[in-house]
C-alpha cells in the first residue's frame, strides 16, 4: 500500500485491510436490514394482510431510497480517491458538499412520494384493498427518507476514512430503538391509535432520526474533524462538485434500475395473489438481508480500489478487487447453503399461516441459488465506480434487469403460472448475467491506461 494511504485509520495491505474494513461495514449494512427484518417479522406475526401493505409500500419507497443513496455514492468514492492522492485535508469539504446535496435530495424524495405514492399504487391494479391499505404506510415511510438519506452521507464519509466502527455502533443502537417502538406501536394498544404496518413505519422514522443525531455527534466529536475541514465552510469548487455528482449519477441509474426491477416483482406477485405478495415479501426481505453482506464487502472493496486508483497503484487496485471477489464468493456460498438446509425454520419466523409458511419454505430453497451471483455483481459494480468507470455498470444493469429479468419474470411467474418460483428463476438468470458482464469489464479495464492523477472521474467507453 502506498504512503498516501498511511494517514487513514484502516491500515495494512491486501486481504487484512479488506477484512479489517469490511467487518464493521458488513455489520453496519446488516444493521440497516435488521430494521427491515424486525418490521417484517413484527408486522407479519400481527397480520398477513398488514405484511402485504408493508411490502407494497416498501417496494415503492425502496426504489426512491436506493436511487437517492446512489446519488450520494460520490461522497465515498471522492473521499477515498482524495485519500489515495494524499489530500485528506480536502475530505471535510467533500463531506459538507455531500450533506448539502443529501438534504435537498431527501426533501425532494419525501415530497415526491408523499404526493404520488398513493396514486402510483392504485395504478398498479392489484388485488382488492392492497393499494389502499399500503398508501398510509408509504406516506409515513416517505417522511422517514429525510433522516436516513442525510445520515448515510455521513456514514459513507466515515467509512471512506476507515472509521466504520462508530457507524456500525450507531446503526445497531438505532436498531434497538426500532425494535422497542415496533413492539410498542404495532399491536395497536397505544395512545396514538396506530397499529400494524403504519405503526411500524413510524418506528422506522424514529430509529432513523436517532441514527442521524448519533452520527452527527460522532463526526463533530472526532479529534481530526477540524484539520480535515469538517468545521469550515466548503470552498466553492464547481469542478469537485460536478465530479462528486457524476459518480452519483452513474450509481443512481444502476440502483434505480435494479431496485425498480425487484420492486416490479412485488407488483407481479400482486397480480398472482395476496398469498403470493406475502411470500414475496419474505423472499425479498431475506434476500435483501443476505445482500447486506456483499454490499458491505463492496464498500470495503470500493474504498481500497478507490485509494489505489487515486495513488495510481495498478497492482494494488487489481489485488483489492480480486480479494473482494474471493471473499464475497466464499461467504455467500456458506450463507446459501444455510438457507437451502433450513428453509422451514426461516418460514416459521415470518408467519403462522400454513399456506404462507409452505410457500415461503419452497421459495427459500430456490432463492439460495441467486445469492452469490447477486452479491458478486454489486462488488464488481462498486469496484468499477471506484476506478471512475461510471457508465458501464449502469448499462449492464439496464440490460440484465430491465431487458432480461423483468420480461422473463412476467412470463415465468404470471403468464406461465409459475408463481413466485417463476419470479425467482428470472432473478437467478439476470443476476448471473450481470455478474459475468461486470467482472469481465473490470478485468478488461485492468489493461487500460489510468487517467492522470488530478483528472475528474470520467466514463470510459463501454
Amino acid at each position: 500500500m502506498t504512503a498516501a494511504m498511511a494517514p487513514t485509520e484502516t491500515t495494512g495491505s491486501g486481504l487484512s485491510a479488506l477484512l479489517r474494513l469490511s467487518g464493521p461495514v458488513v455489520a453496519s449494512r446488516l444493521g440497516i436490514m435488521a430494521m427491515g427484518l424486525v418490521d417484517t417479522i413484527v408486522v407479519g406475526r400481527y397480520s398477513a394482510a398488514e405484511l402485504g401493505y408493508h411490502a407494497l409500500a416498501w417496494a415503492v419507497t425502496g426504489v426512491v431510497l436506493t436511487t437517492a443513496l446512489g446519488l450520494l455514492s460520490g461522497v465515498q468514492v471522492m473521499t477515498s480517491q482524495a485519500i489515495g492522492k494524499g489530500r485528506e485535508a480536502d475530505t471535510g469539504a467533500i463531506l459538507r458538499r455531500g450533506l448539502a446535496y443529501a438534504t435537498w435530495i431527501s426533501v425532494a424524495c419525501a415530497l415526491f412520494l408523499a404526493v404520488t405514492g398513493g396514486p402510483m399504487l392504485v395504478a398498479f391494479d392489484m388485488a382488492p384493498g392492497l393499494a389502499e391499505g399500503a398508501t398510509l404506510v408509504l406516506q409515513v415511510q416517505a417522511v422517514s427518507l429525510v433522516p436516513i438519506i442525510v445520515a448515510d452521507a455521513g456514514l459513507f464519509w466515515l467509512e471512506a476514512h476507515g472509521r466504520a466502527i462508530p457507524g456500525m455502533v450507531a446503526m445497531w443502537l438505532a436498531n434497538i430503538v426500532n425494535l422497542i417502538v415496533n413492539l410498542w406501536l404495532v399491536p395497536g394498544d397505544n395512545m396514538f391509535g396506530v397499529h400494524g404496518a403504519a405503526a411500524s413505519a413510524w418506528a422506522t422514522f424514529a430509529s432513523r432520526l436517532f441514527l442521524l443525531v448519533v452520527l452527527a455527534v460522532v463526526i463533530l466529536r472526532w479529534r481530526r474533524a477540524r484539520e480535515l475541514g469538517v468545521l469550515s465552510p466548503a470552498p466553492r469548487d464547481p469542478v469537485a462538485a460536478r465530479a462528486m455528482r457524476a459518480v452519483g449519477y452513474g450509481a443512481a441509474v444502476s440502483y434505480f434500475i435494479e431496485s425498480l426491477a425487484f420492486s416490479a416483482m412485488a407488483v407481479f406477485a400482486g397480480w398472482i395473489s395476496v398469498t403470493a405478495v406475502a411470500i414475496w415479501a419474505v423472499v425479498i426481505n431475506v434476500a435483501a438481508t443476505v445482500f447486506m453482506v456483499p454490499l458491505g464487502l463492496s464498500v470495503a472493496t470500493s474504498v481500497l480500489v478507490g485509494r489505489a486508483y487515486g495513488a495510481r497503484d495498478r497492482p494494488a487496485m487489481l489485488a483489492s478487487a480480486g480479494q473482494g471477489f474471493g471473499v464475497t464468493a466464499a461467504v455467500l456460498l456458506i450463507v446459501s447453503l444455510g438457507v437451502w438446509l433450513f428453509p422451514e425454520a426461516i418460514a416459521a419466523a415470518y408467519s403462522r399461516e400454513a399456506a404462507v409458511v409452505a410457500g415461503i419454505a419452497s421459495a427459500m430453497i430456490l432463492s439460495s441459488l441467486f445469492f452469490a451471483a447477486d452479491g458478486l455483481q454489486v462488488v464488481a459494480a462498486q469496484a468499477l465506480r471506484a476506478r471512475s468507470d461510471i457508465r458501464a455498470p449502469a448499462v449492464i444493469h439496464i440490460f440484465s434487469y430491465v431487458v432480461v429479468m423483468m420480461p422473463l419474470a412476467w412470463w415465468l411467474g404470471v403468464k406461465s403460472g409459475g408463481g413466485v418460483d417463476g419470479l425467482i428463476w428470472a432473478i437467478i438468470i439476470a443476476s448471473a448475467l450481470s455478474a459475468v458482464l461486470l467482472w469481465g469489464r473490470f478485468v478488461a479495464l485492468g489493461r487500460a491506461p489510468l487517467t492522470p492523477p488530478d483528472a475528474a472521474p470520467v466514463s470510459l467507453p463501454v
